[in-house]
């Protein structure tokens, strides 16, 4: 299965699941970026080389740490190394949850 044939079918799945319906906070459309600090488990699964167990280790990561600071900081997280992460590099971005950004301003 290619990969955009594979993205279809996460995103077909992701939406029959709910969570679509949830306050969007990031684009799953071909060519933009999924947020590690507010991505979901089924959208960090859908991330090529992303199985749940790591999924849910990227999630704990960013509860423990208060988020992830640079996307560089995914190779702190047990299952991503080098080589993984840099085969996700063009598919994340790092920005402060929603909330976060709302109180930092003045």
């Amino acid at each position: 299965m290619t990969r955009v044939a594979l993205l279809l079918v996460t995103l077909f799945a992701v939406a029959g699941s709910g969570v679509l319906a949830q306050e969007p906070t990031h684009s799953t459309a071909p060519g933009s970026t999924l947020n590690l600090n507010s991505a979901t488990l089924p959208q960090l699964e859908a991330l090529p080389g992303i199985g749940r167990s790591t999924a849910e280790r990227i999630i704990e990561y960013r509860q423990k740490n208060g988020g992830f600071k640079k996307i560089e900081d995914l190779m702190n997280v047990r299952g991503v190394g080098e080589k993984s992460f840099l085969k996700l590099k063009p598919l994340i971005t790092v920005a402060p949850p929603r909330g976060e950004r709302a109180s930092a301003q003045p």
